[in-house]
C-alpha cells in the first residue's frame, strides 16, 4: 500500500512519546513492504511558507512547521502532498487544531484511518473545554466530524473516542517498544558506553540503580518517584535514583532533592535522544512508572487510555516494573509476574515496592525475563505494526466512511 501518514506538530526525529511513536510505526509499515510518505514538522523550526522535504532514517518526509496549534493552517500543503504522493490510505494522528489528511481523504473520496491516542473530548472541568464551551462547541464539532469522516480509528482505548462514532469502526491497538532497540543485551554488547554514562553521571559503581523515564508533567508521578527515593535513600545508602527525560516539573523535583539533603542520590539527565536511552535503562535494576491520575481529568474520565511507552521500554530491557495499580496497567504488568504494583498516590507504598524488588533480586531477575517475553510477544512495535497493517487493509477495502462536508 501507499501509506500518507500526517502527524502534524510532531517533531521527527524527536525525543518525546510522539515523535517515537510516529517513527516507529512509519519505519515498522515500511519494513513491511508499504511505501510510506510522512508530514511531521522539523525538530528546528523554518518559516512554513513551503514544505520542506528530507529524509529521516530513510523515510521520505514533508515538514509543515506551523505553530501546532495553527496545525490546519498546512491544508493546502497537505492537499499538494496528497495530490503528488496518490496515496491508497491516509493515516492521520489525531489532534484538536488538525485533521488536514482526514479532510482531504474525504473530500478526495480516499480510505482513512485516524489514530487517536488521547481523549477526543475533554471533560468539562479542562479549560479548553471550557473555552470550547463558550465558543459554542466548535473543537467538539470539528473532532466529531474527523472521527465520522475516518473509515477506521486506531486508539489503545475505545473510550478516547466520542460516542457518535459506530463502534465496529474502532480497534484497540496499543503502543510498543522497539525489542531489538531495547534489549538486555545492552549491558554486555555496549559495556563501554554504558559505563561511560555511568561515570558522566557520577554513579558509584557499586550503587543500585532505580529508573524513572519520562516526561515531568504531574501525572507521570516524578515528583511521587522522588518522594518515595527520599524514603528509600535515608534507610539505603547504596541505592541511587536516575531520572531521565524533561518537563515542567523537573525544576520542582531538583528542588525537593536539594531541600531534603538528599541531591547527591539523585540523578537528573535531561532529555536524551531516542537512540541512547538503552543506554540508560541499562543501568538500573528496576524500572518505575508512578502515573497519577488524579491530576490528569481526562485520564479519570476515560480510563487509562494513554498507552504507557516507559513500562514497554523497561520491560524490553528486562527490568522488573513498579507501577500503579489502574487498568490496563494491571494487565500489562501482572503483580509478580512482571513487577509490583501500588495504589495511586501511596508514596511509602511505592518505596516499599522498590524496596521488596531491590531485597529480592533472584525473583526481580525473573520477572524482569518474564517482562522482556511478554513485550516481544504482545507489545513490541513490530506487533503494533502488524495489527494496524490489518486494519490499514480493511479500510481500503471498505472504502471511504459515511459522511459529507
Amino acid at each position: 500500500m501507499r501509506i500518507l501518514y500526517v502527524a502534524s506538530g510532531i517533531p521527527l526525529p524527536g525525543r518525546l512519546g510522539g515523535s517515537v511513536h510516529t517513527l516507529e510505526v512509519a519505519r515498522g509499515l515500511a519494513a513491511r513492504g508499504h511505501t510510506v510518505q510522512v508530514v511531521a514538522a522539523q525538530t528546528g523550526q523554518h518559516l512554513p511558507l513551503r514544505a520542506k522535504k528530507a529524509l529521516v532514517e530513510g523515510l521520505p518526509v514533508v515538514y509543515l512547521d506551523w505553530p501546532k496549534s495553527l496545525s490546519f493552517l498546512g491544508l493546502p500543503s497537505v492537499g499538494r502532498v496528497v495530490r503528488a504522493f496518490r496515496p491508497d490510505v491516509v493515516m492521520e494522528r489525531y489532534y484538536n487544531f488538525a485533521g488536514c489528511g482526514i479532510y482531504w481523504a474525504h473530500r478526495l473520496g480516499l480510505p482513512s484511518l485516524l489514530e487517536v491516542n488521547a481523549l477526543i473530548v475533554d471533560p468539562p472541568e479542562v479549560p479548553k473545554r471550557r473555552l470550547d464551551d463558550l465558543l459554542g462547541g466548535p473543537m467538539r464539532r470539528w473532532a466529531v466530524r474527523q472521527c465520522l469522516w475516518a473509515t477506521r480509528i486506531v486508539t489503545p482505548l475505545h473510550t478516547t473516542v466520542p460516542p457518535e462514532v459506530p463502534r465496529e469502526r474502532i480497534v484497540e491497538i496499543p503502543w510498543g517498544a522497539n525489542t531489538a532497540h531495547f534489549r538486555p543485551e545492552v549491558r554486555s554488547e555496549r559495556a563501554g558506553e554504558v559505563a561511560a554514562r555511568r561515570d558522566r553521571l557520577g554513579l558509584p559503581r557499586q550503587a543500585r540503580v532505580v529508573v524513572f523515564l519520562g516526561t515531568f508533567r504531574a501525572w507521570h508521578g516524578a515528583m511521587e518517584f522522588v518522594q518515595a527515593g527520599m524514603q528509600l535513600a535515608a534507610r539505603r545508602p547504596e541505592v541511587c535514583f536516575l531520572l531521565v527525560g524533561e518537563g515542567p516539573q523537573r525544576p520542582a523535583a531538583e528542588a525537593l532533592c536539594r531541600k531534603s539533603g538528599l541531591e547527591g542520590r539523585f540523578r537528573f539527565t535531561g532529555g536524551v535522544p531516542y537512540e541512547e536511552v538503552p543506554l540508560y535503562l541499562a543501568l538500573a535494576e528496576v524500572g518505575v512508572a508512578p502515573f497519577q491520575t488524579r491530576y490528569h481529568p481526562a485520564l479519570r474520565a476515560a480510563g487509562f487510555f494513554w498507552s504507557p511507552l516507559k513500562i514497554f521500554e523497561y520491560m524490553a530491557m528486562g527490568l522488573p516494573v513498579v507501577t500503579t495499580a489502574v487498568s490496563p496497567l494491571d494487565r500489562i504488568v501482572r503483580p509478580g509476574e512482571e513487577g509490583l504494583l501500588v495504589a495511586e498516590g501511596d508514596v511509602a507504598g511505592l518505596a516499599s515496592a522498590i524496596a521488596a524488588l531491590l531485597d529480592a533480586p533472584e525473583q526481580a531477575r525473573a520477572m524482569g525475563q518474564n517482562a522482556r517475553r511478554r513485550v516481544v510477544a504482545e507489545y513490541s512495535w513490530e506487533r503494533h505494526c502488524e495489527r494496524l497493517e490489518r486494519v490499514l487493509e480493511e479500510a481500503v477495502r471498505s472504502g471511504t466512511a459515511e459522511g459529507g462536508l
